[in-house]
């Protein structure tokens, strides 16, 4: 009960942080939006933790919600390291690109 309560700090004063740089116009609508939904969701999951352990048992998994959230959260994160270096490695082209269109004028 404790972890969840901290866990649940946490999220709300990265939520808060959140707002602040919508208010800074640090970041867009969109980004703001799946940033919020992310965070209420995770809020979500850690109140609703044991009905989560149930949906899980009932589908046959044998681990536990917490397990199958930290499992979630490491294939979230690889593919968003997977998405960032797609990003940066096209930025480099389209820079590469530039410096050579340049040079040859």
């Amino acid at each position: 009960m404790l972890q969840q309560v901290i866990a649940l700090v946490f999220i709300a004063i990265f939520i808060w942080r959140l707002a602040e740089q919508k208010k800074r116009q640090q970041i867009g609508t969109n980004e703001f939006i799946l940033w919020l939904s992310f965070w209420l969701l995770g809020a979500l999951a850690i109140i609703f933790i044991r009905s989560l352990d149930k949906l899980l048992v009932n589908l046959g998994f044998s681990g536990s919600g917490i397990n199958f959230l930290l499992y979630l959260a490491v294939m979230s994160l690889f593919y968003f390291v997977f998405k960032l270096r797609l990003k940066l490695s096209k930025m480099e082209k389209n820079l590469t690109d530039l410096v050579r269109e340049i040079t040859l004028k």
